[in-house]
């Protein structure tokens, strides 16, 4: 059984996705990783003769995966175009559970005003990649500054 499931899920995720990573788990079932969809596929073993268990998760931003959203049975001797249409289908359910991936702060101002008037709770703006603002060096050089005119007027008179 786990060399059927092997083999379906090469030819699965050859079908599925371009970049993908195939894998055994140590229930015994198979993995498939897509990496830049940040999703992913198991099919694992059930106690029935030529099924198995598919579920679909996504994939969280430390590369963990989260856990299944979606389970469904399929039958192993179906083609590899069925099991892929019904793995499309969870995966599309997956995407669609996962809400928007916009950020909330691209909206436009006002029917944020509206919104948040209307009582609504607004999300967190993204934080921006720099690590040192403008505020941090300005503060560093004054730090400096002050460290410079001190060692100038201790030692300054020494020499």
């Amino acid at each position: 059984m786990q060399a059927q499931l092997r083999e379906k899920a090469a030819e699965l995720a050859a079908v599925l996705w371009k970049e993908h990573t195939v894998y055994r788990e140590r229930g015994g079932g198979v993995v498939i990783r897509g990496e830049h969809v940040r999703r992913w596929i198991s099919l694992a073993p059930t106690g029935g003769k030529d099924q198995a268990l598919v579920r679909a998760g996504r994939i969280l931003d430390g590369g963990t995966t989260a856990p299944a959203r979606l389970e469904a049975v399929v039958d192993l001797s179906a083609g590899t175009s069925e099991l892929a249409a019904v793995c499309r289908r969870l995966l599309a359910e997956t995407a669609a559970d996962a809400g928007p991936s916009a950020p909330a702060a691209s909206r436009p101002r006002r029917a944020a005003r509206a919104a948040k008037a209307a009582g609504a709770a607004t999300p967190p703006r993204p934080r921006k990649d720099r690590h040192t603002g403008f505020g941090s060096w300005v503060a560093l050089l004054c730090v400096a500054g002050v460290v410079a005119f001190w060692a100038y007027s201790v030692f300054g008179s020494l020499y």
